[in-house]
């Protein structure tokens, strides 16, 4: 497995002790040179439109069931991940340590630079396009990111949309940057 928790973002595992650890082993090694400098965020919801269930941290553990929704089935073979996920009442769970690369932004560029995982963190907001974040959940993306940089050059926080445009539209319209300490 990729990732095994331990207990402080400040170790060379990089874990979140404020967070729950649920270690994906969607991950690998990031290239020796780079550190993390970008924040990227996301948004999902499993099944889509749906909040509170298993299925997020089942995709990010490869143990979805693609007989438990059609939706499933188009995704089951997917092997993803993201550092963080911060559900709906604001939990903060912890999925890859911040010294491995995650499997979050895909095909991506930011500033000219290409594949983002190298040199991110991805943030998984429990959430869609079509509904508002809720309180809880920007409370603990600022509280995330102010403990991100204690640890790291964070240069800029984007969204999916924003690294993948064409491609993706996460965090969405309905994502309030003005609430976000950046």
């Amino acid at each position: 497995m990729c990732a095994t928790a331990a207990d402080d973002l400040n170790a060379p595992d990089g874990w979140l002790p404020e967070a729950r650890h649920v270690a994906s082993p969607n991950c690998d090694q990031r290239p020796s040179d780079e550190q993390p400098s970008l924040v990227v965020v996301h948004a999902i919801s499993l099944p889509p439109g749906e909040f509170g269930g298993p299925g997020i941290l089942e995709l990010f553990n490869n143990q979805l069931n693609p007989a438990a929704h059609p939706y499933y089935a188009t995704i089951a073979g997917l092997r993803v991940s993201a550092h963080f996920l911060i559900r709906r009442d604001g939990e903060l769970i912890q999925c890859v340590p911040c010294s491995m690369r995650a499997w979050h932004a895909g095909v991506s560029q930011w500033r000219g630079r290409e594949r983002c995982n190298d040199f991110s963190l991805g943030v998984e907001l429990e959430g869609s396009d079509e509904i508002p974040f809720e309180d809880a959940q920007y409370k603990s993306l600022n509280f995330l990111l102010s403990r991100l940089r204690q640890k790291f050059a964070i240069e800029a926080v984007t969204g999916h949309s924003d690294i993948a445009p064409g491609r993706k539209t996460d965090p969405g319209p309905l994502f309030d940057w003005s609430r976000v300490i950046v």
